[in-house]
């Protein structure tokens, strides 16, 4: 039986919980942190988790925040040194002016893009330079502005870079980096597959509209001809990353070292011409303030996991796994997603099924998948609002709703029997 005491300290923790979700989500200059560390002091030094587990939940965490900080510099190094340009112009040039040709090419770029540098990179960097192309080749916006955010999300669950939803879960499942990347490599597949048939559909008066004469100003009047180079030096240091995330484990070499040494070699060439500037321009790319939140998002979250709601949660978890426990454990974590958000969910559910890692993956199709609904299913999501509002006007929630309604069902199911059966035959 509950007592009062469990239902006031549980009340208390979910009442902190949605107090930094909302700020998260409403705050448009201060930092989630400013909110989430706070809460986190104040669930220690009230009782509600103990000191040691904090400490625990802190040493667990580190790896995948030391990780998520050497990655956002990578990010950083590729906008700085013209991957991103480079990209934007092949975009323009590659799709010769068809509105389906632009489409295909973002879905593509943008999966490739969230799986190597992880969604935030698709969502701050990627985006409006698929805006810009679309005004360039005279197409709508809302088609490739909306398939970055949705392949932001869908498309991060290829490796445990691609989110740090994968990165929190990634010791959990049991695998190494390439036998995760090759378990949800049919899973990732056929979520671009759905969601491409299904934008195909959803978008198909505004990909059958003929194109306009571009009229881009500003940064967006780029001539399509003039292509930047290729960032050759970023581009190698990104393919030796790649490699070395894949040789690392086997040689007991920690991801998080590899990230931070990818990250110092990619930025070397900045750091020699302008060692004060570059070294500056480090520290803020690696986010300390959203490292914080993230921290401080796992010690709030765990009374939370131990109270009545983790208990709840754990009652509705299948004890096997076969196919209807994948997708009843993947729905329920979309649900959550879409609830608390996408990181808190994570961060409640890979413990209460960590004692079966497959269904671990089937949480993070779930957590990933999932909060294409609607834009408060994730930080990613709530993120692209701010960078639309900055270069073009986002779609109302209502049309982002209907597509969400349209795509989630069936690319979450798609992907989980697609997840199953890699994990049957392999």
């Amino acid at each position: 039986m509950i007592s009062a005491d469990n239902l006031f300290g549980a009340g208390v923790s979910i009442a902190l919980l949605v107090a930094v979700i909302a700020f998260t989500m409403t705050a448009r200059r201060a930092p989630p942190a400013v909110v989430a560390v706070p809460a986190a002091v104040l669930v220690v030094a009230t009782g509600l988790a103990s000191w040691s587990s904090a400490a625990d939940e802190l040493e667990f965490m580190a790896p995948t925040i030391a990780f998520l900080a050497a990655m956002l510099v990578v990010a950083d190094v590729c906008a700085r040194t013209g991957v991103f340009a480079w990209v934007g112009a092949l975009m323009s040039r590659r799709s010769r002016g068809s509105p389906n040709r632009l489409l295909r090419i973002v879905f593509a770029v943008a999966a490739v893009v969230t799986a190597i540098l992880s969604l935030d990179a698709t969502i701050v960097l990627l985006t409006p330079l698929a805006v810009a192309a679309a005004r360039r080749v005279g197409a709508r916006v809302t088609p490739v502005s909306m398939a970055t955010a949705h392949l932001a999300n869908s498309a991060s669950t290829l490796m445990p870079v691609s989110n740090l939803t994968n990165l929190i879960a990634f010791s959990a499942t049991g695998l190494t980096f390439l036998s995760f990347t090759a378990t949800m490599a049919a899973p990732w597949l056929a979520a671009i597959v759905v969601e491409f048939l299904i934008f195909r559909f959803f978008f198909g008066k505004d990909l059958r509209a003929r194109p306009t004469i571009a009229t881009a100003t500003g940064n967006d009047s780029v001539d399509i001809r003039d292509d930047p180079p290729a960032p050759r030096w970023t581009l190698t240091c990104l393919g030796l990353l790649l490699v070395g995330f894949v040789v690392a484990e086997p040689l007991d070499i920690p991801l998080a070292a590899v990230a931070a040494a990818g990250a110092v070699l990619m930025a070397a060439p900045l750091l020699v011409a302008t060692p004060r500037s570059a070294t500056i321009h480090v520290i803020r790319a690696a986010n300390i303030p959203f490292l914080a939140f993230v921290a401080a998002l796992g010690v709030v979250i765990l009374p939370v996991r131990a109270g009545p709601l983790g208990d709840a949660v754990a009652e509705l978890i299948p004890s096997d796994t076969g196919l209807l426990a994948f997708l009843a454990v993947a729905a329920l974590a979309a649900v959550l997603a879409n609830v608390l958000n996408n990181l808190p969910a994570t961060l409640l559910l890979v413990p209460l099924v960590a004692h079966q890692p497959a269904l671990v993956l089937a949480v993070l199709l779930g957590v990933n998948i999932g909060p294409n609904l609607a834009y408060f299913g994730s930080l990613a999501t709530l993120l692209w609002r701010d960078v639309m509002h900055r270069h073009a006007l986002p779609p109302p929630s209502r049309r982002y709703l209907q597509l969400g309604l349209l795509s989630v069902p069936p690319t979450l199911i798609t992907a989980v029997v697609a997840l199953w059966i890699s994990l049957q035959l392999s």
